[in-house]
Order: structure tokens, then sequence, then C-alpha cells
């Protein structure tokens, strides 16, 4: 286990926690690497239904470490864009991850941090906790998708605001944009994180890994692409295993057990 990722179960749900506590878990290329192997090792366990990332002491991510940032103005520019690639390889590894991301998110999701949380397939958040594209503060722009993110879910005009005032949104907020799944009490975003990751991690893994594939493209093809790849996704799930075992289920008027398939 890395010092900066503090990795623990719970029966299927695997849990993912940046330890960084001293900078409000601020990133760091030690928290890259550590995060992304722990999301690969994740993919290729079936004893993992589902992921739960969050961080230590009350924030979840403070974004980018500015004394490390202040030093690579030393660096040549292609220097900078390989260190820059570390997070935006990490936000690809959390997309693109077969298994269930649940981010839960307490106190500063900020930069970086934001586009962390936001990568994730879902976002439990406490009410107070605050997302902030701050980059514009300190002279910088934003990186980790988190332009791509917010696009999502909000104007082009309020996003140019968002960026260019640097101002936060609660996670009720962004519960009210559609950018967070469940909206709890301060101090609960984990448990309910948890409970949330147990329930989804009972399903059947092929099928859902897929389903996180349509989920990601809907938005952005056409109509024609989506329905290919929803054509292909579909007739493949139809001779496996899980759609047997869920269909049996159902005609037998029973939950499926879908975890004696792994």
């Amino acid at each position: 286990m890395s010092p900066v990722l503090v990795t623990h179960r719970e029966g299927p749900v695997l849990v993912l926690s940046h330890h960084n506590v001293a900078a409000r878990n601020a990133l760091s290329f030690e928290f890259y690497t550590a995060l992304t192997e722990a999301l690969h090792a994740a993919a290729q366990d079936p004893s993992v239904g589902a992921i739960v990332l969050t961080g230590e002491g009350g924030h979840f991510c403070s974004g980018g470490d500015l004394r490390q940032l202040a030093k690579r103005r030393e660096l040549h520019v292609s220097e900078r864009r390989v260190r820059l690639e570390g997070l935006h390889d990490l936000i690809r590894s959390v997309r693109d991850c077969p298994k269930p991301v649940i981010a839960a998110v307490e106190g500063a999701a900020a930069g970086a941090g934001l586009s962390l949380a936001m990568a994730c397939d879902m976002l439990v958040a406490a009410e107070d906790a605050m997302f902030t594209v701050a980059y514009v503060k300190v002279g910088l722009t934003p990186d980790g998708g988190a332009t791509a993110f917010l696009a999502e879910f909000v104007s082009r005009q309020v996003l140019t605001e968002l960026c260019l005032t640097g101002m936060p949104l609660s996670g009720e907020r962004m519960h009210v944009l559609g950018a967070v799944n469940r909206l709890v009490a301060s101090g609960q975003a984990l448990p309910n994180a948890l409970a949330l990751a147990a329930d989804i991690s009972k399903g059947p893994q092929q099928s859902m890994a897929h389903i996180k594939q349509l989920c990601r493209h809907a938005m952005r093809n056409s109509l024609d692409d989506q329905l290919e790849l929803e054509a292909r996704f579909m007739v493949e799930a139809m001779g496996s295993d899980e759609s047997l075992e869920g269909i049996r289920a159902f005609l037998d008027k029973r939950q499926p057990n879908y975890t004696s398939l792994r």
C-alpha cells in the first residue's frame, strides 16, 4: 500500500482513500501512480464489485500542489506536458475502469480534484462540500477534463463564469445541476457511498462494464452510432451466462445470483 493511498475492503466494495491530509489531499505523481495501479488491479479482480474513491481528513482533493506546479516553469514545455499527462492518464483510468467507481466527496474538490470526482461514474456529496474550478485565481487554466465534465451539466455561459471567477459550487448546488447523485449531511458521504456501492456490486459485472461504456458515449454519439453500440452489446449479452441467470431468476420470481458467475 502506498502511503498516499489507503485501501481496504468492505465485502465486494474496494475503498480507495487519498491520504495527504496536511495538504488537503493535494495531488502528486505518487498518487497518480498508486491510484492508477489500484484501479487496474481492481479491474482484473472478480471479487471487486464496485469501487469507492474518497479522501482522508475531511477533504476529497484540493487539486494540484501549487509548490510543485510553480517549479514546472523551470521545465521545458515538453517536460511539462509529460507531467500533465500523468493526471490525464489517471482521469482516463477512472473513466475506463470496467467496475463502477463512486466518489464520496466531503470538503474540497478543487481544480483537478473536481475533475477526479466528476470522472467517477456517480457522486455522493455532502451538502457543504465545495467544488471549485479555481485555476484562474493563480493564473492557470483548467485541466483534468474539468471543462468537459462541467459542460455536461451547465451552459457555456455558466461554464465560462465558473472558470473565469473561480466561484465555488456547494454539494447542494451540484445536486441541483444533476452532477451529484446523492446529497447527504456533512460527514455522511462515505457511509452513503458504501451503501450505494454495496447494492451495485451485486449486479452482473460484464453487463455493468458495457452499460458504463454506453452511458459514457451517449451524450457524444450520433443516434446511429449509439444504436450500433447498443446492438453490439445487446447481441453479446443475449448469449451470456449473466443474462441466463437474470432471465431465469425473473421467471422463477427470485433474486439473481450474479456473484456465483465470477
